[in-house]
């Protein structure tokens, strides 16, 4: 997003509250250009259309709940949590927080539904960014003597695997109670980091040594 953007601060949050309200088909630029507080002239000073504004809130908070969710992590990880806790942190506040915003609008498939027709290019962009961004994140937890990756595995397979787990969470077919997702988050990350299974053919190590 360019930094040099002239909006409105509040104007973001005014355009998500509209659109999560009352869906996007449904919408026109003079309902929301009323909703946001703005004369209809004004709104399409800022935007050409209604496709425009949609976009301009995704993105917006897009990079807002990435921040959020790196700023969470690394909160945890100054707190002393361990990785698989610094790592759910920063999903939930990166993926979660959306989805249970989401969850509570009459709208929420259609408006899922349109995000990925329009603003798919949107999406791609701020997941390679965010996953960059997780790959600094593993890099800081390896530095701390919190991780060890195996032979043969990158920061970016990594990256991209928690990530992509975590989007899988917030699709899940049953979906997820909203208020269990961290708890999903930390099932699907503490998996991805440690495993669940045993090859064939080699016996599980105990837990603790036979004494």
């Amino acid at each position: 997003m360019d930094s040099t953007d002239a909006r409105p601060e509040h104007l973001a949050a005014r355009l998500r509250q509209a659109f999560l309200d009352h869906g996007y088909e449904q919408m026109t630029m003079s309902g929301l250009a009323q909703l946001c507080g703005f004369s209809r002239r004004a709104l399409y000073h800022h935007f050409s259309n209604k496709e425009e504004a949609f976009r301009y809130w995704l993105e917006f908070y897009n990079h807002a709940s990435i921040a959020n969710g790196i700023a969470a992590g690394r909160a945890a990880m100054e707190a002393g949590a361990g990785a698989v806790d610094v790592l759910v942190e920063t999903m939930n506040v990166r993926y979660g927080d959306a989805r249970r915003r989401l969850a509570r609008s009459p709208h929420a498939l259609e408006i899922n539904d349109q995000a990925f027709r329009r603003s798919r290019d949107i999406i791609i962009r701020v997941a390679i960014d965010f996953q960059a961004k997780v790959v600094d994140l593993l890099k800081e937890l390896e530095a701390r003597r919190q991780i060890s990756l195996k032979p043969g595995v990158t920061f970016e397979a990594l990256a991209q695997t928690l990530c992509d787990g975590a989007r899988g969470t917030n699709q899940a077919v049953p979906p997820i109670p909203i208020d269990d997702l961290h708890l999903r988050y930390r099932q699907i990350i503490d998996a991805i980091l440690f495993g669940a299974v045993t090859p064939a053919g080699q016996r599980a190590k105990p837990a603790h040594p036979p004494g």
